[in-house]
């Protein structure tokens, strides 16, 4: 059964998304509608713009959906069995899937960069990636914490979490996990604590937002980031979804429940391959493919 995955934040780069644009018309027109219902030229970013430009989080979001998206517009037969997208991933995922609309998809992910920024401005944090060490001790270890916020925000594979929090708090988490044996901490290139309670703000603006837009049901499940499972029911995908900017990213959980379901192909479509090696990881036993 083929599974189709869609990255998130960080894998963008430097003249993305031009090769698609050269591609076909279709392209064209899809990268010039996202123009004009944005209001400013962000093909021109995409297709030209510096790594210091791309990775601002309003533009970054934008690039790596309209990548993921046009990408799997210009397949021939797309027929998906599931589909799962990592964190900004699962809106790429939403609408190949049908249950949201191409342009629905495009503002809300830009609503969604945008209330993202603000909370970071407002609730500085940042994130760390733990290597070499259990989920139990990354979760114990956060909750030992006092007096500061810090979570595990995306279970990415075996024995890789990245925990999300308050400055401070990730210093202290980061020490800690060391002396309990983990093999590497890399503290991320982010401004903000994604998927912790510091983006509670952005979440409240976002739920206003995926509240005023029309979700239909998807052509096949969608294994969303909140519950791991495969999600074919509207208004659950529209509570997930949500929650989603809160709650730690089950990127393992779900490749292993996409396995269990049938899963055996996995095509990751957009920018880079991190998914890819993550899934390689989870099970080395499954076929593994890019589109970009």
């Amino acid at each position: 059964m083929n599974a189709f995955v869609f990255p998130g934040q960080g894998t963008q780069f430097p003249g993305m998304g031009f090769e698609l644009y050269k591609k076909s018309t279709l392209s064209k027109k899809l990268f010039e509608t996202a123009n004009k219902i944005l209001n400013f030229r962000i093909s021109d970013f995409m297709f030209e713009g510096t790594a210091k430009e791309l990775s601002q989080t309003k533009i970054t979001q934008l690039a790596v959906f309209l990548h993921s998206v046009i990408a799997t517009k210009n397949l021939n037969n797309f027929n998906p069995k599931m589909v799962a997208g990592h964190s900004l991933g699962e809106f790429s995922a939403l609408v190949v899937s049908e249950s949201l609309s191409f342009e629905d998809g495009l503002l809300l992910v830009y609503k969604r960069a945008l209330a993202m920024q603000k909370a970071c401005d407002s609730n500085p944090g940042t994130m760390a990636a733990i290597i070499g060490i259990s989920e139990t001790i990354v979760e114990e270890t956060c909750n030992e914490i006092e007096k500061e916020i810090v979570v595990p925000a995306n279970y990415n594979c075996p024995e890789q979490i990245v925990i999300s929090g308050t400055l401070e708090g990730i210093n202290i988490a980061c020490k800690l996990l060391l002396k309990k044996g983990a093999k590497h901490v890399l503290k991320l290139n982010v401004n903000g604590a994604f998927h912790s309670p510091l983006m509670e703000q952005a979440k409240d603006e976002l739920a206003e937002a995926i509240s005023s837009i029309t979700f239909t049901n998807p052509i096949c499940p969608i294994y969303q980031n909140v519950t791991a499972k495969g999600e074919i029911v509207s208004t659950t995908i529209k509570n997930n979804l949500i929650s989603q900017l809160i709650s730690p990213v089950k990127w393992k959980q779900s490749i292993e429940n996409m396995i269990t379901d049938g899963a055996i192909n996995f095509t990751e479509i957009g920018p880079g391959n991190v998914l890819k090696r993550l899934i390689q990881k989870i099970n080395s036993s499954v076929i593994l493919t890019n589109i970009k």
